[in-house]
């Protein structure tokens, strides 16, 4: 049922693959054909099209450019099992298209198999996001984004779902996090709500000064989006919306592949593609990224056991406990259950940090995500 309306992929494109390399992905994929709909069994990655830009635009949203390419490039030394289910046509109304997306992403995601979504306009996230919903848990969702799209402009989904993520029932958002906005994009207003929300935010020139501040924000990470037009023209070859200043293609390879890697991250979306045949390169090895670090994912915390990890104690005003790794060296910080006030968070939990975050305790610095993360906490 969950998956009745997805389209099988042409026989065109089918042919295409057949006349591929054995060594290249295209040989290595199972796809949904007018005869065949794949197995879900021992899948670990599924990658679905959304043929929807209405909120953004009336353009056609066409994918095919993008999989020949993706499908063109060998795998890593992968033991994944990936599957293409096609492409999710768009609805008679745009709410149509969110629901058999929600649906279908709910569906994998129970199967614990990753939705890579490839669009279509980034308002399809809130599609995306609403798909938790039937899991009954918080949602810390991550956008690759110039802006943080609040705005509230008349017929524009894609500029204005976060808005909607925050405000709609249930509210199962319990954090935001911006990666590469630009400040002349967002109003002060914006700004200055993301500041009042105890959201995460970083400037595009602080991430490409340091990609690995981003590290620990993907890992706790449930849902990634990533807007297209985060990328600079020059990389990303769309001159159709020409982008002087953003992301490289190795930096935005680099933050997909830190996206795959997360052990949290349940599912993937890449939006705002232009249809051009340049792009799609670049689209294809984003996702190629995210499938190679999802292929070195440790199952560390929250799979893990705490067991595993050396525990440290800054003494503050409250004490600070910190967690590191034996096994990848990476760090977590606690969030500590406070039993008489309204937590949004049923128990302690660990959020990741960097190593950094630990020395600013031992000279008395509070890390800023783990104080936004407490207000957040209680709010």
């Amino acid at each position: 049922m969950a998956f009745d309306f997805l389209q099988p992929l042409e026989a065109d494109f089918l042919e295409f693959i057949q006349g591929m390399s054995s060594q290249t992905l295209g040989k290595k994929v199972v796809f949904h054909t007018d005869t065949d709909f794949p197995n879900l069994e021992n899948v670990s990655i599924a990658i679905i099209g959304v043929l929807e830009n209405r909120g953004l635009s009336d353009n056609s949203v066409d994918l095919l450019h993008v999989r020949k390419e993706f499908y063109s490039l060998f795998p890593g030394n992968w033991q994944t099992q990936i599957i293409d289910l096609g492409n999710i046509e768009a609805g008679n109304r745009l709410e149509d298209t969110y629901y058999v997306l929600k649906t279908a992403v709910a569906e994998l995601i129970k199967n614990n198999i990753v939705p890579i979504v490839l669009g279509g306009s980034q308002d399809l996230t809130y599609a995306m996001y609403r798909a938790f919903d039937s899991l009954e848990q918080m949602v810390n969702v991550v956008s690759i984004d110039s802006k943080f799209d609040f705005a509230k402009e008349a017929g524009l989904p894609a500029h204005s779902y976060l808005s909607k993520m925050i405000v709609d029932e249930p509210n199962n958002l319990f954090n935001y996090s911006n990666i590469g906005y630009q400040t002349y994009f967002n109003s002060q207003e914006e700004i200055d709500l993301i500041e009042k929300l105890y959201f995460d935010a970083y400037r595009l020139g602080e991430v490409c000064n340091n990609p690995t501040i981003a590290e620990p924000v993907f890992r706790d990470a449930d849902l990634v989006s990533l807007d297209l037009n985060a990328v600079k023209s020059s990389d990303s070859g769309n001159f159709a919306t020409f982008v002087p200043n953003g992301f490289s293609g190795k930096e935005i390879c680099a933050l997909s592949r830190y996206a795959g890697i997360s052990d949290k991250v349940a599912s993937f979306g890449v939006f705002n593609h232009n249809d051009s045949g340049q792009e799609s390169v670049l689209i294809a090895q984003i996702i190629w990224y995210f499938i190679e670090g999802f292929h070195y994912r440790s199952n560390e915390y929250p799979f893990g056991t705490r067991e595993k990890y050396i525990k440290y104690i800054v003494a503050l005003e409250d004490d600070l406990i910190f967690y590191k790794s034996n096994m990848t060296e990476r760090w977590w910080i606690e969030i500590p259950f406070i039993s008489n006030s309204n937590n949004k968070l049923k128990k302690s939990t660990l959020l990741p940090c960097m190593h950094e975050d630990y020395l600013a305790a031992c000279n008395g610095e509070v890390p800023e995500r783990w104080w936004k993360a407490q207000r957040k906490n209680l709010i």
